[in-house]
């Protein structure tokens, strides 16, 4: 604790942590951002003075020997993933970890099981499920409201900002690409709102130029769920007038998202039935910020976080066979 409240480290001088992350734990009102480690100290204290962070650290280990760091946000390359939360959680510290998990399912369940054992709170990063739309839209579809669930529809990208074209479309090591970026959350959030998995998609993708060439920058699924609803995912990284979207189809009623897959709060969400159409008000509030108070309070014992690791490891698992289902140009079953 710092000043009574949670302390975080950070890992990695990242983009997402300067634009997104150490904002909302500054307005969370529990969370304080305490130090940041990268591999290049220069690069490490210039961030951290840049941002007000008190500490900067090179070397992992020091980091996580820090008594007023509580938890640690992982916000490096996917490839790293894996190795740093196996550090975190063996020095007993709750995690925070960035999306895609890992590079593969079975790193991501050692990952799950190294925190579990450690008892400490394994968090991902998929901070749609905090936004106002989708809470409303998940709440509307348990009730019943909209019968059987028939098709799920989801856009998802625009034009990837010019800042973010770097390994995202330019090194496959990391796990790069619009699949691994954009796709798991897609996955997470079609199953915090049906309750239901995905067990089969069938993909296609292809690169228009945007970057190396064998990273997609472009890509569309369908796929099936456990109950039998279809659904669609369209992923781009290079269509700069597109909209984000989410439409859910039932035997009884619709919901239609519109402007709502990005990272700030704000969106419209519809709903059309028998008695006609009608916007659903919402109450938009900062999705990190709600992330990171559920992670401290899920650390302090009350409650749990808005996304486990668990939730991380099974949206890995979708975009994973997506990406097999477009190399073998067949359909692929996720891996349960």
């Amino acid at each position: 604790m710092r000043d009574g409240k949670f302390g975080f480290g950070l890992i990695g001088a990242s983009t997402i942590s300067r634009e997104r992350m150490i904002g909302a734990m500054n307005d969370s009102g529990v969370a304080l951002p305490v130090a940041v480690f990268s591999r290049d100290m220069a690069r490490g204290r210039a961030f951290a003075d840049e941002m007000g962070i008190p500490k900067a650290y090179d070397r992992l280990e020091d980091m996580l020997a820090d008594p007023e760091i509580d938890g640690v946000y992982v916000a490096s390359t996917n490839e790293r993933h894996h190795a740093e939360v196996l550090a975190i959680a063996a020095a007993g510290k709750h995690v925070l970890c960035d999306k895609p998990l890992a590079m593969s399912v079975k790193q991501a369940e050692e990952m799950v099981r190294a925190c579990e054992e450690a008892g400490v709170v394994f968090a991902t990063n998929h901070h749609m499920r905090c936004g106002a739309h989708h809470i409303a839209m998940r709440e509307i579809v348990r009730s019943g409201q909209l019968g059987e669930l028939v098709v799920v529809r989801v856009v998802h990208g625009a034009l990837l900002p010019a800042h973010l074209q770097t390994w995202r479309i330019n090194d496959p090591a990391t796990g790069a690409g619009a699949i691994m970026d954009l796709a798991v959350h897609d996955a997470d959030i079609i199953r915090f709102l049906t309750g239901d998995e995905i067990v089969e998609v069938s993909a296609m993708s292809k690169n228009s130029g945007m970057g190396t060439d064998r990273i997609e920058d472009t890509a569309l699924a369908i796929f099936r769920t456990a109950n039998g609803t279809l659904g669609h995912i369209h992923n781009v990284f290079n269509t700069p007038f597109n909209r984000g979207s989410i439409e859910i189809h039932g035997t009884m009623g619709s919901l239609y998202a519109v402007d709502n897959m990005g990272q700030s709060p704000g969106g419209t969400l519809h709903q059309r039935d028998a008695q006609g159409e009608r916007e659903i008000p919402l109450q938009h509030e900062e999705l990190y910020v709600r992330m990171v108070r559920s992670v401290v309070a899920a650390a302090n014992g009350q409650g749990e976080v808005a996304c486990s690791g668990r939730d991380g490891l099974r949206s890995l698992a979708v975009a994973l066979a997506m990406l097999e289902s477009a190399q073998l140009g067949r359909a692929v079953a996720v891996q349960p």
